[in-house]
């Protein structure tokens, strides 16, 4: 039987089109390579976000070279779709997939004649992602994805509730939908329908609400003007949604968000915030923030540290600005020194442990439901999971026990930036579940 080997680099939906490209190889007559064993194909999902996810796309490229001696090595993903030349010259390369809608046309030479509607399983985590759409439309002047994924494309709804209720009848607990622009899921299926006819992501959400089955489900990330009413009053109304939001915030400074061509003010963002936090009860908002986008004042980073502190974000993710070539940002001279953008990005890691820190003290003394992902590699006789409200909690038990389950514990203690509690005596299926009204202790 012939063998594979699959490397990811970069967000969830390159994780989704590669456990789709490995079950697909799979079912024409491959299997995994184990560890230390040669493969007969590689393939590389590659990203071109940020110049160092340029260059680890080469290095792993270059890697599995020197590992497989005689392997056939094929390259797919962003930088693949924005540097195919680059790419087909690295050593090995045999295939370059610059387009995924040629999918089953670029596979063939490797013996693939037919492709799965989905995937059925999620290797290498408990959690399980699912790509419901692709593309961005917007023209963000520091992003280089809306290049390489230009072409707005969303899923029929109906494939995906079939895909999930097959994830969740192999055991998955939790499904998180991804996109490259999530809250743009349905805009082309809607196009040229009457209202009534529309398909958007709050549609999507209310059927997958209704399937059967023990799992929760998360969203990954969102524009916070796409937090629309009738998507808050989903997620107020359903069972399974987790009360967790990631909004893009990127800079709080309105000054930036214009040079930067995003498509809201700070006044909007913290509005909508507000809104959402009028609905669900003490909702977990998480955001990506850029540091050092040329031209950032103290002022304008000082901006960005007063919206985060009153959103309240438990989880900031940090970034510095990165130029990518073909952007508008690219040509902007205003560079921020690397030594301050350091210092910034020090300053939003501290102000993320007091946030999270108070998010925490919230939540003590309430009911949680985590994901346990395995042991707590700081706690002897503990496991470790993610929570609905996203903060990690750790807990007693046995990570063969528990591994892959969504248990309710009750949050006793915030320490080392970790939520500890004490699991209750039994699992509970997630319809029995009040996620959006926690008991206090008290």
């Amino acid at each position: 039987m012939k063998t594979c080997r699959l490397v990811t680099l970069g967000c969830k939906v390159n994780q989704y089109e590669s456990q789709y490209v490995k079950e697909t190889l799979e079912a024409n007559g491959y299997r995994e390579a184990g560890e230390g064993e040669p493969a007969d194909l590689c393939v590389v999902n590659t990203c071109t976000v940020t110049m160092e996810g340029d260059a680890k796309s080469r290095q792993t490229v270059r890697r599995l070279h020197k590992e497989n001696p005689g392997g056939r090595i094929l390259v797919m993903g962003c930088y693949a779709t924005r540097a195919p030349e680059i790419v087909s010259r690295l050593p090995g390369v045999t295939r370059v997939i610059a387009d995924k809608t040629k999918l089953a046309e670029e596979l063939r030479p490797f013996g693939v004649e037919h492709l799965p509607r989905g995937i059925r399983r999620f290797d290498g985590h408990q959690r399980a992602f699912v790509k419901v759409q692709d593309g961005c439309l917007l023209n963000c002047s520091f992003c280089i994805i809306p290049k390489v994924r230009p072409t707005l494309s969303s899923r029929e709804p109906d494939e995906i509730v079939a895909e999930v209720a097959g994830l969740v009848a192999s055991g998955v607990e939790e499904v998180v939908l991804t996109g490259v622009h999530l809250g743009h899921y349905g805009i082309d299926l809607s196009k040229g329908k009457s209202k009534n006819d529309w398909r958007r992501l709050w549609h999507l959400l209310e059927q997958l609400d209704a399937l059967p089955g023990n799992f929760r489900i998360r969203l990954s990330s969102l524009e916070a003007a796409e937090a629309r009413d009738d998507l808050i009053r989903v997620l107020s109304e359903s069972r399974r949604i987790v009360p967790h939001l990631h909004l893009c915030l990127q800079s709080g400074s309105d000054r930036i968000l214009e040079r930067m061509k995003r498509r809201y003010r700070s006044a909007g963002f913290l509005e909508r915030c507000r809104r959402i936090k009028d609905v669900l009860s003490r909702p977990a908002f998480t955001t990506d923030v850029i540091v050092g986008f040329p031209g950032e004042t103290d002022e304008d980073f000082a901006a960005t540290c007063r919206v985060a502190r009153e959103v309240g974000f438990c989880k900031m993710h940090v970034f510095s600005y990165s130029p990518r070539e073909g952007t508008a940002a690219a040509d902007f001279w205003e560079r921020v020194p690397p030594v301050l953008v350091a210092e910034r990005r020090e300053r939003l890691h501290e102000l993320e442990r007091e946030l999270a820190r108070a998010y925490a003290d919230s939540l003590l003394g309430t009911e949680l439901d985590v994901m346990v992902e395995g042991d707590d590699p700081d706690r002897p006789g503990r496991v470790l999971g993610t929570s609905c409200r996203y903060l990690p909690v750790s807990l007693s038990g046995r990570s063969r026990d528990l591994t892959g389950h969504c248990v309710r514990v009750r949050a006793t203690e915030w320490a080392d930036n970790v939520i500890l509690g004490d699991a209750e005596p039994a699992l509970k299926g997630w319809e029995e579940l009040a996620k959006h009204s926690l008991p206090l202790a008290n």
